[in-house]
């Protein structure tokens, strides 16, 4: 009996809650509307605060409540994990307000989204591109915010599932093969931009490996008149891969691909 009790009880009070609301909606009181918007947002009811604040911003338009209302709207997104939305509510935040209050931290906040909206590094990584763009720009123009440490930490974080992403795209080209195509020089490639870019990446020893490995197996399956100039190539590789890691913990199977190769450049 207590148990349905208390669900009565809160069914009764949701209804009530949900009649205010719906009556709220109804008002023609923009003040009333705003009042209740930024106490919904305080307890964390993004949904209907972003419903209000999108009624009473063209009522607000021009006044000095609009570029708060922006904010609380951007706000509100992110409440919801709509990043993306959020994302643009902040840019146009900027756009309006270039000089506004909350300006560092919407141009902070678009690079934070875009890192939110950041997908694992095995799909389309737009988003992260984006995210590094706008959070280098914001360390750039905001030297001294003392959201750099934070916007530091992120681009990190987002340079590493870049290089990983290239790591991947590397690892695929290798696997294929010769399948279509000579895709072990895709590989190279790959591996060399990601090392380009990112030169202080913590994949960098396993794709200097993948490096060794595709010149090496273009050297095996190369016509004969090519065969001892990419076998060349490999040792050139191996001597680059022990001279940054003579302690590497692929040095054992960088050795095997040498002794390989020096047996074939010998004979």
């Amino acid at each position: 009996m207590k148990r349905y009790s208390l669900i009565l009880v809160l069914s009764i009070v949701l209804f009530a809650s949900c009649g205010d609301y719906q009556k709220l909606l109804k008002s023609t009181d923009p003040e009333l509307k705003y009042t209740k918007a930024v106490e919904y947002f305080e307890k964390g009811d993004f949904m209907r605060a972003t419903t209000l604040f999108d009624e009473i911003s063209t009522y607000f338009k021009g006044t000095e409540r609009s570029e708060t209302i922006l904010n609380y709207l951007s706000k509100s997104y992110l409440g919801q994990k709509d990043y993306f939305t959020a994302s643009e509510y902040y840019k146009t935040y900027v756009k309006t307000y270039p000089k506004g209050k909350y300006v560092v931290e919407s141009k902070y906040m678009i690079g934070y989204c875009y890192y939110l909206d950041s997908p694992d590094a095995r799909l389309d990584q737009t988003a992260t591109n984006d995210a590094v763009a706008s959070l280098q720009e914001f360390v750039d123009v905001y030297p001294e915010s003392e959201r750099v440490p934070d916007a530091m930490k992120l681009l990190d974080e987002l340079n590493d599932k870049i290089a990983y992403k290239y790591y991947l795209n590397s690892k695929l080209y290798f696997n294929l093969g010769n399948y279509l195509g000579n895709n072990y020089e895709s590989a190279v490639i790959t591996a060399q931009n990601a090392l380009k870019r990112f030169p202080s990446t913590k994949y960098r020893e396993e794709l200097s490996i993948i490096i060794l490995d595709a010149k090496y197996q273009q050297a095996v399956q190369s016509f004969e008149e090519k065969k001892m100039d990419r076998y060349r190539a490999t040792i050139d590789e191996y001597y680059n891969y022990i001279n940054e890691y003579p302690e590497g913990k692929l040095r054992k199977h960088a050795d095997k691909v040498f002794s390989e190769s020096k047996k074939i450049v010998k004979d």
